[in-house]
């Protein structure tokens, strides 16, 4: 018989671990499966606390709907009747210490049509002509593999680009723009700039599909993300889960390998997917032929603040949402969610429970850093009530730090995962990375990696059974 680990229970790892169980099942393959999480739960950076009124979330609070991988699962979950949509409305953008609505036909700040260009309260009467010369510029030299920065201050103007996209984009990706390739944001835009002439012109394009998008674009559950996570674990019946094991090292054995676990029990297995952080499997892997690659992968930090009040949410501003800080502002935080808002059934009694993050892009990070909690809810009460107006003591708080755990996708990372698999293949050709750290930061991609992972190597296992 054959031996499947998987080392590490986020959901990149559950995910794998779900379809080589379904696999199995389905090709009647002769494989055991084990699942090894060092915490005592799983999950990863999905998890959810709940109290009397709120619930919250200490990772990801939600999924994006569209992704090809999403909706199958959760319809083979049996959980679809427990999902929840986001409640839609204007976000905003906290710069001058005034909040500013960021157009609504915008798609990451960056403008729709020319009207949304000229109703935007961040860009001066001059910026706003700069970024005319999309309309008449020609792309001659940007690809996907480029700088996103460098490409839209190209063809719309640095004032649009500092003052609205940098902004959005840089919260949503987590890095300086020019260190951003368009392949690993939006490589849409090469496409509508060398089709249509003109960013804006592709957007106004495919307007309808933006807009569509817009609507229902994120879900979440009934009683919060755990929802998901409990869902799969309940389906893993035909396997080995050891949590609170933690995992000292991988070591080829022969044409076998051998996961040593800190208790010191030791697993043979044929295949290995090290669903963990970049850095974890480097150690797990200790090998020197791969540091190269691996150190040339980034990761950043991330402290989120719940904060619950006995107030009701119809307080904040009328049909927002949330907001984000410009890059030069008075707050300490670098964005900050309406959660009840945008989340009705995270507030039993749709009181207001607001989420700020603060990255370690922020100049005042490297403080926020060493502050104990109650330092960190002083900092995120002083951000609320210069943005929000609100003086009320919080009724519940949630504080998440997540340090060096944040990938960063940067120029060379598509190269770098592929030289680093090449040299897998060759060494370990049976262990497989998978995660946020590799091929895509968001629920559905990881979703996508888990279960491709678990078609490689049932496919393997079927070539064998075929011989």
């Amino acid at each position: 018989m054959k031996r499947a680990v998987v080392i590490g229970g986020g959901i990149t790892g559950l995910s794998a671990m779900y379809y080589l169980q379904k696999l199995k099942l389905e090709e009647n393959l002769d494989m055991e499966l084990v699942l090894i999480e060092r915490e005592q739960e799983l999950g990863g950076k999905i998890k959810t606390v709940a109290d009397d009124e709120f619930i919250m979330e200490v990772g990801a609070d939600s999924i994006v709907a569209r992704h090809a991988s999403v909706m199958p699962l959760i319809e083979d979950l049996g959980i679809k009747d427990r999902v929840v949509y986001n409640g839609t409305g204007i976000s905003y953008l906290y710069a001058n210490n005034v909040l500013h609505a960021i157009p609504k036909d915008t798609v990451f700040g960056i403008p729709m049509s020319r009207e949304a260009l000229f109703s935007s309260t961040l860009v001066s009467e001059e910026g706003k002509q700069e970024a005319l010369k999309d309309f008449d510029s020609i792309n001659e030299n940007f690809t996907r593999d480029s700088s996103i920065g460098e490409f839209l201050e190209a063809f719309l103007g640095k004032e649009l680009v500092e003052n609205q996209i940098a902004p959005v984009l840089s919260g949503v990706y987590s890095g300086n723009l020019h260190e951003l390739t368009l392949a690993s944001t939006l490589p849409y835009l090469v496409d509508y700039k060398n089709k249509y002439g003109s960013i804006i012109k592709g957007f106004e394009a495919n307007k309808e599909f933006f807009q569509g998008a817009a609507n229902k674009k994120f879900i979440s559950f009934d009683q919060g993300m755990q929802v998901l996570i409990d869902a799969i674990e309940e389906k893993l019946e035909h396997v080995r889960i050891l949590k609170g094991v933690g995992t000292k090292a991988v070591k080829k054995n022969n044409e076998r390998y051998l996961v040593e676990l800190e208790g010191g029990e030791a697993i043979e297995a044929d295949f290995v997917i090290l669903a963990t952080p970049h850095q974890v499997a480097q150690q797990l892997l200790g090998m020197t032929e791969l540091n190269a690659e691996f150190d040339q992968f980034l990761n950043s930090s991330l402290i989120s603040v719940y904060l619950g009040f006995d107030i009701p949410d119809n307080q904040l501003p009328e049909d927002g949402t949330g907001f984000i800080v410009s890059q030069e502002s008075d707050l300490h935080c670098n964005a900050c969610t309406w959660t009840s808002r945008k989340w009705s059934h995270t507030s039993k009694n749709h009181k207001l429970l607001v989420r700020l993050f603060y990255k370690s892009s922020h100049p005042s990070y490297g403080v926020l850093k060493n502050l104990s909690e109650e330092e960190l809810v002083d900092v995120a009460m002083g951000d609320v009530r210069k943005s929000l107006g609100i003086k009320e003591a919080p009724l519940a708080i949630e504080v998440t730090g997540w340090k060096n755990l944040m990938p960063n996708y940067h120029m060379g990372h598509k190269t770098a995962i592929s030289a680093l698999e090449l040299k897998m293949e060759e060494l370990v050709p049976n262990i497989k990375l998978a995660g946020s750290s590799y091929f895509g930061v968001g629920i559905g991609a990881c979703i996508q990696n888990g279960s491709d992972l678990a078609k490689i190597i049932a496919n393997k296992l079927m070539d064998v059974k075929e011989k």
